[in-house]
């Protein structure tokens, strides 16, 4: 494709009208794109590719990537997304003139082959509803691409930021952003489920101003916004807190306040002598009991 096409709207299509295609693709749409074409498999992304992509055909995946003379965006699982580039090929489905995108944060371009195109993530989360089109404006991306320019461009018409990352740093990247969001959902309703056991009723009414603010100091302050009692050195609070723990909660808690008492210690929030006795406990800890 040649500079003054990509210049012009682009003909796009999308293969994967799941959480992040379909969302991404009324994005484009709605920056003067075309998105004439989407793959939608099961009944939940063809109800979807419907909501919001109302003027796209639903096709197979080889016809929409013919359809899409300028741009294929490929918005599959990272696990499948050698198999749809390989068999798109194989079938002769990708035009040289086509730019293939895809989404995956943990792929580069290694995973595309001989086939021009970008890896283009959005670093955030999706429900596939339609709220999720108001959280993309000011987004980063982890882009990976050749051509830059085109990259950014996309990245602007998707209301974002590129932020470039190397070829060999995705894995890394993509595993940051893994375990900070996703492990975070399940932190969070960990900790939901401990305060139903305690015999709190609403737990997000306790939770949402904490974690809230917990979030936004460690983001401005780093690991100086340590709190609790691993950052003091409570050592007979973490036992107690052991002791009641059930086997399923226990590892992970046990898991973090060894890694909290790590980082307290080297941010010097937490003098190595007072931290003996939780070492110990950290160290000595068997999982919890049924309480």
């Amino acid at each position: 494709m040649s500079a003054g096409t990509r210049a012009k709207s682009l003909v796009v299509g999308v293969v994967g009208a799941g959480r992040v295609g379909a969302v991404l693709g009324a994005v484009l749409d709605a920056a003067g794109h075309h998105v004439v074409a989407t793959a939608a498999v099961s009944a939940a992304s063809r109800e979807r590719a419907r909501r919001l992509l109302p003027r796209a055909e639903i096709l197979p995946a080889d016809e929409v990537a013919r359809a899409a003379s300028d741009l294929l965006l490929l918005a599959v699982p990272d696990d499948a997304l050698g198999g749809v580039v390989a068999g798109l090929s194989a079938t002769g489905a990708l035009s040289a003139g086509t730019v293939v995108a895809h989404t995956s944060g943990a792929h580069g371009l290694a995973v595309l082959g001989e086939v021009d195109g970008l890896a283009l993530h959005p670093a955030m989360t999706f429900t596939g509803a339609d709220a999720d089109l108001d959280r993309l404006p000011g987004i980063a991306w982890g882009v990976t691409a050749r051509d830059r320019a085109f990259a950014a461009r996309l990245v602007a018409d998707l209301g974002g930021i590129p932020e470039w990352v190397a070829e060999d740093a995705r894995p890394l990247y993509h595993a940051a952003l893994a375990h900070g969001a996703n492990h975070l959902v399940t932190l969070v309703n960990e900790a939901a489920d401990l305060l139903r056991a305690a015999g709190v009723r609403d737990p997000a009414a306790v939770l949402s101003p904490l974690l809230n603010a917990a979030l936004s100091n460690a983001l401005s302050l780093g690991d100086a916004a340590l709190t609790g009692p691993v950052s003091r050195g409570d050592a007979g609070t973490v036992r107690k807190h052991l002791d009641r723990l059930t086997p399923a909660s226990a590892p992970a808690y046990l898991a973090l306040a060894r890694r909290t008492a790590d980082r307290a210690i080297a941010a010097g929030r937490l003098r190595p002598q007072d931290a003996a006795l939780l070492l110990d406990v950290l160290a000595d800890a068997t999982v919890g009991s049924p309480s």
